[in-house]
């Protein structure tokens, strides 16, 4: 587990020259609820932990918001760098949690990595993932690493897809083959960590870092706050809405506003649940200059 919001900010703003860039308005307007926004946005982007769960617990009152925005005929996605899961899996969760999404509705960094793995000239990869990740549904043979030194040396790319069942021996075993025989790494999940209910997980896109920080190998990110994942989500969109019309809402700077900004669309900060929650985003604003345009304590 990570230890808080505060070593995580700095986790973010160590990597940040890896991250993209934006441009983001002068300050941020208060509001309480998305709700009042709705006549200012057409397409609501949801990140997911921290705006509609936290782990396995849904967010008091996110899924009656969601029915109402839809109910006023806004689009509501999700936009989640979650990528363990099959998308099917991730659907069933959400509607057990009482949203009401179709399978179109829900985007997830798993899908933007699929993308970028078709056509790849590798013959094995293999994954950082859980048992029930279904890595047959990818585009190219993959192999699920666990504690064998030997699986590691077989494989002629890496992807990081959940890091659950990661250890610092997982990891160890990952740079020492990285370093004997350099090969791509692939990286399904950004985010450094995740809130759950008992506090903050690290994530793949921790990982990612920290091999490159050891190997000197460039991982190829799939998920916010790059690009590949909004480009899916957009695609759904009607080109007559203009992008201020979007927002990307989310309990992140670095992932959520960042990556929002960075493709031009409205962005909304997430602070009673998730990463800042409990805490006064207004230091750590200041001192990333990642500023949304509006700052919500409830979704």
């Amino acid at each position: 587990m990570a230890s808080d919001a505060d070593w995580a900010f700095a986790q973010y703003e160590r990597v940040r020259g890896s991250l993209p860039t934006a441009v983001f308005p002068e300050h941020s307007v208060q509001i309480a609820n998305l709700g009042e926004v709705a006549d200012q946005i057409d397409v609501f982007l949801l990140d997911a932990f921290g705006v509609l769960n936290i782990g396995d617990t849904v967010i008091p009152g996110a899924p009656e918001r969601v029915a109402a925005l839809q109910a006023a005929g806004k689009q509501v996605f999700v936009v989640t760098n979650g990528a363990s899961l099959p998308p099917e899996v991730s659907l069933a969760k959400y509607r057990k949690f009482g949203f009401d999404f179709q399978q179109s509705d829900v985007i997830a960094s798993r899908d933007a990595l699929s993308v970028g793995l078709v056509g790849r000239p590798e013959k094995l990869w293999g994954v950082m993932a859980l048992e029930e990740s279904k890595l047959q549904d990818f585009p190219v043979p993959c192999m699920r690493l666990e504690l064998d030194a030997a699986l590691y040396d077989q494989v002629e790319g890496f992807i990081l897809l959940g890091s659950a069942p990661w250890t610092g021996a997982h990891q160890d075993m990952l740079v020492s083959s990285l370093k004997r025989n350099p090969r791509p790494v692939m990286v399904g999940n950004p985010d450094i960590v995740a809130p759950r209910e008992t506090g903050l997980s690290l994530e793949p896109g921790w990982y990612a870092h920290d091999l490159a920080h050891r190997t000197g190998i460039t991982p190829g990110f799939f998920g916010k706050p790059f690009t590949n994942v909004y480009d899916l989500a957009l695609a759904q969109v009607a080109p007559s809405i203009p992008r201020d019309r979007i927002a990307m809402v989310g309990d992140t700077l670095h992932t959520d506003v960042l990556g929002g900004a960075a493709i031009g669309v409205k962005t909304i900060l997430i602070t009673d649940y998730g990463l800042f929650a409990g805490k006064d985003t207004a230091g750590y604003i200041k001192d990333s200059g990642i500023v949304p345009d509006w700052v919500s304590r409830h979704t």
